[in-house]
């Protein structure tokens, strides 16, 4: 190689000493490549650095050579979700029990004249909260047993539950305490405060405001729900966005079939023949891997009036004849590498978005300089997507390789069974290389794995927003059962008045239909806001479409409507006779 310093394709892998530091060895070897390269890439400073291997998973995400982050944004993510869906619990709990606070007020009366001190009420309540959340953390082991081949599956993980690991436990009941003492305080502190000598003479009535906190914690469940439910939308219309961007090449039918020694390159004429006999391809072609991947690139791309203080990065790939015929590209100009012309071991094909960044109007036949080496453009092609589909096209050039490729890439016959035609390439290929277990990839299967993470991401989304809505309509239907018990004698008098189920059901409904609407106003620009700076995240993005909001809000309304209309209509069509001789 002319210069073994200056390629970036290879990677390296260290073990460190026993007594080494990971941070006093980088330093060491940070200077190490820019002491080695010359010119115009030494003034590039490169920098050689180690990343320990336990940050590979969750902080692989480089940019200009500085990590920003990677998986563990969404770890974060799931995590404060996770989080919010446990709040809405907690403020169904606080709700209810606040909401029961004029049953309960008796008790608290007899309670303190026999001398209990409010500290002691306080601790009575606490300790309810605690057991409902000990019952309920039983509950949850138990689904999440259930439910962990589902989650697995989404998720693409194999998740356990640590059944004999002590911390599991200690987090989990410390985690079920800060649950219980949160959720409890509220109704804690409220149901102690109650004066004995006002319950007893029965002159005790809640505040015109007591029931305002309880409204403030149903507009918080309604506005996190909807910002869920909005998030979820956005996601996946971003996945199914980017999936419709056309890609520049034909994916059916094409397979990659990697090349770990040259034994195929050598014989790659007699390989070609052979497999054209059994009618399984219909195209065959050597390169540096399969179109959905760039896996080399150059900086010592130049051309007639460059700037030279500008330095950017071309994708390349060092291609066999027949490449832009196997994978279907589509020339906008010029012609493809061809057998018939021998200068075309010195020419190059490039994309649309590097012939637009060179500014060259008419690039077919232009001179350009590879290093210091002439090369001429024979050729343009449509732009395609050969990294990540949500990232703007990367500036790309084709040259012909002089050596072999990694992948073998084949265009199956689409007239003749893929599974057949695979077993016909699978005895070719061992017959030149034996050694070499015959393996393959569906590129169109490739190309839908960028997609993966994405999916999975909104499709775990979706769960936790529906867990949400549900959370928060048991909260609603609760409090509307509640309501329509305390109200059951006005609903009696109204009815022997004449008022009509219609009447009644706007006169119970109307409270909660505002509280919904308080919650849109809430949820819908915060919902805007979070979500517009997710797709900043993407090049190529989809619109924040006016149709997600509106849908989502009216969803919302109609779910809440369904929720309270049941409690409404049954206490509308109650017999009045039997709530005014009861009352």
């Amino acid at each position: 190689m002319k210069d073994p310093w200056r390629p970036n394709i290879v990677h390296l892998y260290v073990k460190l000493a026993d007594n080494a530091d990971l941070d006093a060895v980088s330093l060491k070897i940070r200077d190490v490549k820019l002491h080695h390269v010359s010119g115009r890439f030494a003034k590039r400073k490169p920098v050689l650095f180690l990343f320990p291997m336990s940050r590979w998973h969750l902080y692989s995400d480089f940019k200009g050579g500085v990590n920003r982050g990677g998986r563990i944004q969404y770890v974060w993510l799931f995590g404060i979700i996770g989080m919010f869906v446990l709040l809405l619990a907690c403020i169904n709990f606080m709700n209810l029990s606040t909401a029961r606070s004029e049953k309960r007020a008796r008790e608290v009366g007899i309670r303190k004249t026999i001398g209990s001190s409010r500290s002691q009420l306080i601790y009575q309540f606490l300790s309810e909260s605690l057991l409902c959340v000990l019952m309920a953390f039983v509950i949850s082991l138990l689904l999440a047993q259930l439910a962990l081949p589902f989650f697995n599956q989404v998720a693409d993980k194999q998740v356990n539950i640590p059944w004999g690991k002590a911390l599991f436990w200690i987090v989990a009941l410390a985690f079920c305490l800060a649950t219980g003492m949160i959720t409890g305080s509220y109704p804690a502190l409220y149901l102690s405060s109650f004066k004995p000598i006002k319950v007893l003479k029965g002159t005790f009535r809640v505040g015109r405001f007591a029931a305002v906190p309880r409204k403030v914690l149903v507009i918080v469940q309604f506005a996190v729900s909807v910002v869920l439910i909005i998030g979820t939308i956005v996601v996946f219309r971003e996945v199914q966005f980017a999936k419709n961007r056309p890609v520049g090449y034909g994916r059916q039918g094409l397979v990659a079939v990697p090349t770990v020694t040259s034994d195929i390159h050598k014989n790659f004429e007699a390989v070609k023949a052979d497999l054209f006999k059994t009618g399984a391809i219909t195209a065959i072609a050597e390169a540096p891997s399969a179109p959905t991947v760039n896996t080399s690139g150059t900086s010592g791309i130049s051309w007639p009036g460059k700037d030279p203080n500008v330095n950017v990065d071309f994708a390349q790939n060092a291609v066999s004849f027949d490449y832009g015929k196997t994978i279907g590209w589509q020339l906008a100009e010029g012609r493809d590498f061809s057998r018939d012309f021998l200068t075309d071991t010195a020419a190059i094909i490039i994309n649309q978005t590097a012939a637009k960044f060179m500014g060259l109007k008419n690039p077919v036949g232009q001179i350009i300089y590879d290093d210091k080496d002439p090369i001429q453009i024979i050729g343009v092609v449509k732009d395609m997507i050969n990294d990540s589909p949500y990232d703007p096209v990367q500036p790309t050039a084709y040259f012909l390789s002089k050596g072999p490729g990694d992948d073998v890439l084949l265009r199956i016959n689409p007239g003749k069974s893929a599974t057949r035609s695979l077993d016909k390439i699978a005895t070719v290929f061992k017959t030149y290389n034996p050694g070499q277990p015959f393996e393959y990839r569906f590129v169109d299967q490739e190309y839908n794995k960028k997609f993966g993470d994405e999916e999975r991401y909104g499709t775990l989304v979706s769960f936790f927003a529906s867990l949400a809505i549900l959370i928060s309509c048991l909260g609603l239907f609760g409090m509307a059962s509640f309501m329509a018990e305390q109200r059951i004698k006005e609903i009696g008098v109204r009815k022997v008045l004449g008022a009509s189920v219609l009447n009644l059901w706007g006169l119970l409904s109307k409270d909660f239909v505002a509280l919904v609407a308080i919650s849109l106003l809430i949820a819908i620009p915060a919902a805007y806001y979070f979500m517009y700076k997710w797709l900043l995240h993407f090049q190529y993005r989809s619109d924040l479409a006016w149709w997600i909001f509106a849908s989502t809000g009216a969803g919302a309304l109609i779910i809440a409507m369904l929720t309270v209309s049941y409690q409404s209509i049954k206490a509308a069509l109650a017999n009045p006779i039997k709530s005014l001789k009861t009352e």
